[in-house]
């Protein structure tokens, strides 16, 4: 009886320390991926032809940044298990060369990001959509340095375990959300006496949130009492190759495995755009209200990385297994909740994104339910296998779940989506049904491997 209370005690303190972080860093996430959301809904107000065009780059631009983001990631588990075993100076100087890596990582992706038009071209899209994409990824492109130096100082942040901190990156989010907000509908639809930029706008507002972000970020942390003791801007010019080599053996494994997961989610997209512009537009506002959702699990996964990578950094794996099955479980019931309301509402929500009155969309909708009821079926696993994945990260377990994501991403989910869509002649149904499927199997492994690691 003893035994089974103390079991109890253990878990119930767990959940509250996991949520103290996972709320709030959820919350910024979701604030954060809301600068794609908003651009998509803004985007569906200047027409079928602009949705489909900056749906295509917002999602390029997306994945460009979150896989970029997956290398900087690579902060959170070493500064965690740094400050668990109490070594200051080595948790200095990691954040110090995590400021350089964001730098030395936003100069390279500009480029890619400037040229990706000529991609999408060779990848079979219409010149009219490549076209109008090319307008905002321009401008937006010149906000990936402050993204990914946002990303670093929010892991930073979130590896120390302050709740109250995290609060006001997700605060810092939500404000630099309503400045993008403000600055599409005055960019994108000339409003205030400025130019109607329509995509380029929505590019533009999105890259100076991005810089708003990050400075107002960078400013709080150097001024916060607390934080004043980790001197991580000291001795900046110095750079630690050894550091740099250990946070890119973590960091790459980890982007590698994001660009693995997020690349089936373009290529699908690009599929997409091969069926035909409707197609496409349905694609759109089914990927965007996942990926909007998908971001909980995503800061839970972060939140799960720092606990575990506190448990592991005092190698107690009794504590990280526990710290990952919490997770997991609050992962599975969130999804859950929301594959309800998605398949209760799928109008409603394709309505947030077009006029589902005007006759012209109806087939737009029509495709785009049946992507919608699958998609949300198909989350409660995804959201499962992004937390299991963080549990792995926490004991610094990066490059065997990076093949394991391509093998079951891109073996199972891109071939069986290929066949389901194309040779089955299912279309954007049997594309989402297909990278489901591998989503599905890469679940049960990450949490089967989870718990033969603990």
């Amino acid at each position: 009886m003893v035994t089974k209370m103390l079991v109890k005690s253990k878990i119930g303190t767990e959940i509250g320390e996991f949520l103290k972080l996972a709320v709030p860093l959820a919350s910024a996430q979701v604030a954060q991926a809301a600068t794609g959301f908003v651009d998509t809904l803004m985007m569906g107000h200047l027409g079928q032809q602009t949705l489909a065009a900056g749906g295509l780059a917002s999602t390029t631009f997306q994945f460009l940044l979150t896989t970029a983001s997956g290398v900087v990631m690579a902060v959170s588990p070493l500064v965690a298990e740094a400050y668990g075993a109490g070594r200051k100076t080595q948790l200095e100087q990691i954040t110090r060369q995590g400021l350089w890596l964001s730098l030395l990582l936003g100069i390279p992706m500009m480029f890619v990001i400037g040229h990706a038009d000529s991609v999408m071209l060779h990848l079979g899209q219409a010149a009219p959509i490549v076209a109008l994409a090319d307008e905002y990824l321009n401008f937006i492109l010149w906000g990936i340095f402050p993204a990914l130096g946002f990303a670093m100082l929010r892991g930073y942040v979130s590896a120390l375990s302050q709740a109250h901190l995290v609060t006001v990156v997700t605060v810092i989010v939500i404000i630099g959300t309503i400045f993008n907000i403000t600055g599409n509908y005055i960019l994108g639809f000339g409003k205030l006496g400025f130019p109607r930029m329509e995509l380029a706008g929505l590019g533009l507002a999105s890259g100076l949130s991005f810089w708003f972000m990050f400075l107002a970020l960078l400013v709080y942390i150097l001024k916060h009492q607390q934080l004043k003791e980790y001197q991580f801007l000291q001795n900046l010019h110095q750079l630690r190759p050894q550091i740099l080599q250990k946070m890119l053996v973590i960091g790459v494994s980890i982007a590698a495995t994001i660009a693995v997961e997020y690349g089936l989610f373009i290529v699908v997209t690009f599929l997409m755009g091969i069926l035909g512009t409707e197609v496409l537009a349905a694609h759109q506002t089914v990927y965007q209200t996942i990926y909007l959702i998908f971001m909980v699990p995503l800061g839970m996964s972060y939140a799960v990385t720092v606990r575990v990578g506190q448990w592991f950094g005092q190698r107690d794996f009794e504590g990280a297994r526990r710290a990952g099955y919490v997770s997991v479980s609050a992962a599975a019931l969130f999804m859950a909740l929301t594959a309800i309301a998605l398949i209760g509402y799928p109008q409603q929500v394709i309505g947030m994104y077009l006029d589902v009155r005007n006759p012209e969309n109806a087939n737009v909708l029509k495709l785009a339910v049946p992507m919608l009821i699958i998609a949300a079926l198909a989350q409660l696993l995804d959201g499962v296998q992004r937390v299991a994945m963080g549990a792995l990260y926490g004991l610094q377990d990066a490059r065997v779940p990076m093949v394991l994501s391509l093998l079951t991403f891109w073996g199972v989910g891109l071939t069986s989506g290929y066949l389901l869509g194309f040779t089955f002649g299912f279309g954007g149904v049997g594309l989402w049904a297909g990278q489901s499927i591998g989503v599905a199997i890469a679940g049960v492994i990450f949490v089967w491997r989870f718990h033969k690691l603990t």
